[in-house]
This record gives C-alpha cells, sequence and structure tokens, in this order.
C-alpha cells in the first residue's frame, strides 16, 4: 500500500484509468472513479475506454475525459494496429498523467501503461493471466487482485486500487444518474408507449455472448408476469439485438413495446431507471440498472451470480445446477462463461417465481412506513435443484 500524503494528492492533477472492457464493467469501475475524485479532488480523471463508449463514459460523468481505443485486432492488418497504438501511446504521454491505473489488465493495456510512462503506475499482482516471460509489469503500485480466483464480487478487484494507493474508501456501490437529455427522451418514449413511470418491467433478451442468452422464446414468461402482476414490458437493447426482440414478439399475448435498437445507452439509462423492475442475462444493461437503483432478476449459467450479480439492490438471481447436464455439448466450451450455454437450462416456471417475489418484495418495501426499518438488500440467489 502507498502512503500519500495531503500534499501530494493534491498535486496530482490528471489521473488516466484504463478500463477498455464492456459496458457492465465500466460501470463497476465507475465506483472507483468515484473514490478517485473524492480523494484527488485537484485532478482531471480520464478513461481509456471502448470507442463505442466515450460519450456513455462522459455524459454519466463516468469520467471527465473518455478516450477511445479498440484493442481488438479483428479486419486490421498489423501495420494498421501498430499505426494505431503509436498514435495512441503519443496522444497519452502528450497529456502527462500522474497516475495511471490499469483495471483492464491485458497484455495490451499493460504495454499501454508502461508506454504511457506515468510516474505512478498501479497494476495488479499477480495479473489475471501470468505474465509471459518475456512480459514486464510496468506497474510501481500493486493492487491485490481479489475477484474471480478470490470468491468475491469482481466489483472489489475493479475498487482494490484504492487501497493500494492508501487512500480511504468511501463509496463502494456503482451510482449512475439519468442526465437530463436521458430523462428527456425516456418521458417521450414511455409517453407514446402509454407506460406509466414504475410501472413497467424492463426486458434485455441479449447478451454479448450467445451462451448467455436464456432463448429468446422463453421471455413469454412476461405473459404469466402480466397477468399476475398487471405490469407491462419494454423490450430493450442494441441494434444486432432486434432479431432476439422479434421472436419475443412474436410469441408473447401480453401487451408490449420494443425499443430495441433505437435508444441511445443515455436514453437506455434514464429508462431503466424509470422501470419497476428489470428482467434479463447475465449483461451490461443489468449492471447498468442495478446502478440507477432499479431491482434486477438477472439469469445466469456459469457465471457465478456471487461474482458478477448485481451490486446494492434488491435482486433475484436464478442459475442452473453445476456440473451442468450439457444442452448443447457441440457448443460448449467447458470453463468459459462467454462459450456455455447453462442459462438455457433455466425453467420459464422458475423465472417466473423470481420475477414475481421480486416484485412482490419491491412493493412490500414501498408500503412499509417510514419508521419501520426496511430489509439491507433483499438479495436472493435462486440455483436450481
Amino acid at each position: 500500500m502507498l502512503n500519500i500524503s495531503t500534499t501530494d494528492r493534491l498535486a496530482i492533477k490528471s489521473i488516466l484509468v484504463i478500463q477498455t472492457k464492456y459496458i457492465g464493467d465500466v460501470v463497476l469501475t465507475s465506483a472507483l472513479v468515484r473514490n478517485l475524485r473524492l480523494a484527488y479532488q485537484n485532478a482531471v480523471i480520464a478513461m481509456l475506454c471502448a470507442p463505442g463508449l466515450r460519450d456513455f463514459v462522459v455524459r454519466q460523468n463516468i469520467a471527465d475525459v473518455a478516450i477511445g481505443f479498440d484493442g481488438r485486432s479483428a479486419g486490421r492488418s498489423l501495420l494498421q494496429r501498430v499505426t494505431e497504438y503509436s498514435s495512441l501511446v503519443a496522444d497519452l504521454r502528450r497529456r502527462k498523467f500522474d497516475l495511471t491505473i490499469d483495471v483492464a489488465d491485458s497484455k495490451t493495456s499493460r504495454i499501454v501503461q508502461r508506454l504511457i510512462g506515468a510516474p505512478l503506475r498501479v497494476g495488479y499482482n499477480p495479473p489475471d493471466r501470468p505474465l509471459k516471460f518475456w512480459e514486464v509489469q510496468p506497474a510501481n503500485i500493486f493492487a491485490e487482485p481479489s475477484g474471480r480466483r478470490s470468491g468475491a464480487h469482481y466489483l472489489y478487484r475493479y475498487l482494490s486500487p484504492v487501497k493500494a494507493l492508501g487512500i480511504e474508501l468511501r463509496e463502494v456501490t456503482p451510482r449512475l444518474e439519468p442526465t437530463p437529455v436521458g430523462r428527456s427522451a425516456s418521458a417521450q418514449i414511455l409517453a407514446q408507449s402509454n407506460l406509466p413511470v414504475k410501472a413497467f418491467v424492463a426486458v434485455h433478451a441479449g447478451a454479448r455472448f450467445e451462451g448467455r442468452c436464456w432463448q429468446p422464446e422463453r421471455f413469454a414468461v412476461i405473459d404469466e408476469v402480466y397477468a399476475t402482476t398487471g405490469l407491462r414490458s419494454l423490450l430493450v437493447g442494441g441494434p444486432d439485438e432486434r432479431a432476439t426482440a422479434q421472436a419475443i414478439l412474436n410469441v408473447a399475448k401480453s401487451p408490449l413495446v420494443s425499443v430495441v435498437g433505437e435508444a441511445s445507452l443515455e436514453t437506455l439509462t434514464a429508462l431503466l431507471a424509470d422501470a419497476f423492475i428489470f428482467l434479463g442475462n447475465e449483461s451490461g444493461p443489468m449492471h447498468l440498472a442495478a446502478s440507477v437503483g432499479t431491482p434486477v432478476v438477472g439469469l445466469y449459467g456459469l457465471t457465478p451470480p456471487d461474482i458478477w450479480g448485481p451490486v446494492g439492490v434488491l435482486h433475484r438471481t436464478v442459475a442452473p445446477p453445476l456440473p451442468c447436464q450439457c444442452v448443447a455439448p457441440d457448443l460448449c466450451k467447458p470453463n468459459n462463461p462467454g462459450g456455455v450455454y447453462c442459462v438455457q437450462r433455466l425453467p420459464v416456471a422458475k423465472v417466473a417465481q423470481a420475477t414475481r417475489d421480486l416484485i412482490d418484495a419491491v412493493r412490500q418495501r414501498a408500503s412499509e412506513t417510514p419508521t419501520e426499518p426496511a430489509p439491507n438488500t433483499g438479495d436472493s440467489h435462486d440455483r436450481l435443484a
């Protein structure tokens, strides 16, 4: 752990957080940035992130500056990649960061951090994957790599640089707020769809990896939810999830609205904040819903809910028993959470029950008087027998 005096902290004017992973990771990393803001009040905080998340990172005030970087090699020649990396590193070096924090923890992110050459460089020891004999760990401040291997929630891996820097951990839960633009867009969508605020279920049937997707036709569970609770559903998702949304629209009988492929991340954030609950696969929108305080029903496969579950809200998670009776032996990649189809073993009845239970819990909490102590989180993991 590094001990930095108050005077030294005031001298830190620029911080770069390297987080080039997915939206759920960025949401969890926002809790780290909030602690950095409190400790380094004179610093401008930048985030190196996926290009498609730049606007989201700045507009949601996750960081002051967002710098896009795509570390994937698909579709680009070696020369193109070298040119892009060189241009990026030159730009980052010109910014003269006092402190860099690499939470992406990849070979590429370590190279970038080394080439930036900030005086203070935070990294994990040991890294997520062992260094090859020719690799060099560029960090000179080491964070404990809690998370997947320790059994702790992955959020604490992203928060561990706080301890490594010797600053007080004051903010633990990711908390985002919809922007005025997002709120306005959400209000317009809900008015056009005749959906009152806090009276609908936000449903996300997609995920970045196919193996994390519950079968679209099973999301017709929303018919039962509507019949028993009166809550209509709003389908959300990105442009590449339109076919999934259409599959649900084809089988659902209850009133249903879809904004899949039509809402920006800024608008999605506000829509999720306006929802009564969220129902969906383990994905970025699930973590985004939790970050705006919306209760969550999360559907899981091989990914452990204890490590990647929603944080800080009432929730229910449903997962199959493990080891699996494999539903896709020709497709599954053992021990790869993104390459297996375990989530497809979840029966509709269990998901329906978890959803009704959460709705009842939310309504019960809302009905409690201010003098009655409310439960802390009401969290529940439902691993099927």
